[in-house]
């Protein structure tokens, strides 16, 4: 039985597979994040928003792909760090004076665990779904 392409998961469809990759789709974005620190909030809001959006997009791309643990659940976080973030410098949320801290505090810590601890639990890949959806899951490394 021939797999379609969207079946295949693993390592080879990895979007960290390669440096350069890894660089472009994730470090450029992160490093917006961090020149946002020390931007007025207009700036931030624009920087912020969309390296968070784009990362968001990337890592739920890099799920369905590769399967990707942690991207399953960095995508939606990320993404909602951008809308939280949006409504933040729109003025549609009220965090007070102390938002913009609490965003990036929280967007930092949350990265950070939620790029780990999922991982650490579930292994690094989803597996194929070749039994007819009836296998257990568990580590897939």
């Amino acid at each position: 039985m021939i797999k379609n392409a969207s079946s295949l998961r693993g390592p080879q469809r990895d979007l960290f597979r390669t440096w350069t990759s890894t660089f472009l789709l994730w470090g450029l974005p992160w490093f917006a994040f961090a020149v946002g620190f020390s931007e007025p909030p207009f700036l931030k809001t624009i920087l912020w928003t969309t390296s968070l959006g784009f990362m968001g997009v990337m890592c739920l791309l890099n799920t369905f792909r590769c399967g990707r643990i942690h991207c399953l659940f960095t995508g939606p976080f990320f993404i909602l760090s951008a809308l939280v973030t949006l409504g933040y410098g729109l003025g549609l949320l009220p965090f007070g004076p102390s938002g913009w801290k609490w965003i990036g505090n929280v967007t930092i810590i949350g990265a950070i665990a939620l790029c780990c601890i999922p991982e650490l639990i579930l292994g690094r890949y989803r597996r194929n779904r070749t039994d007819g959806g009836q296998g257990s899951p568990g580590k897939n490394q």
